[in-house]
């Protein structure tokens, strides 16, 4: 599964869920079994040519379209900013679903 998420830094340890607007960098996160398998940053997500599987943005307010027109499911963290609290709150179902 791979999942897409705006950050503010290529730093796994320091990165934060930003605004989309916002992003300098997607992380886009390989994840196998419960498990962080490989974490790759982006400067341009237009780069990336695998299939995304969900994206997780910092707020409904966000904008959303493009990845609604791609069809790829959204997913809100409200609270959680680290790649470690995002996945942790994906992997037990603590996340929003946008209704588009």
């Amino acid at each position: 599964m791979l999942i897409l998420i705006p950050m503010d830094s290529n730093d796994p340890e320091k990165a934060s869920l930003v605004m989309t607007d916002q992003a300098k960098y997607w992380a886009l996160i390989k994840l196998d079994e419960g498990k962080i398998q490989k974490i790759d940053f982006y400067e341009d997500r237009h780069k990336i040519e695998d299939f995304i599987d969900v994206v997780i943005l910092a707020s409904k307010n966000d904008y959303c379209w493009q990845f609604i027109e791609e069809d790829i499911p959204i997913l809100i963290a409200p609270f959680q900013r680290s790649i470690e609290d995002i996945m942790e709150a994906f992997l037990f179902k603590e996340l929003y679903e946008l209704n588009g």
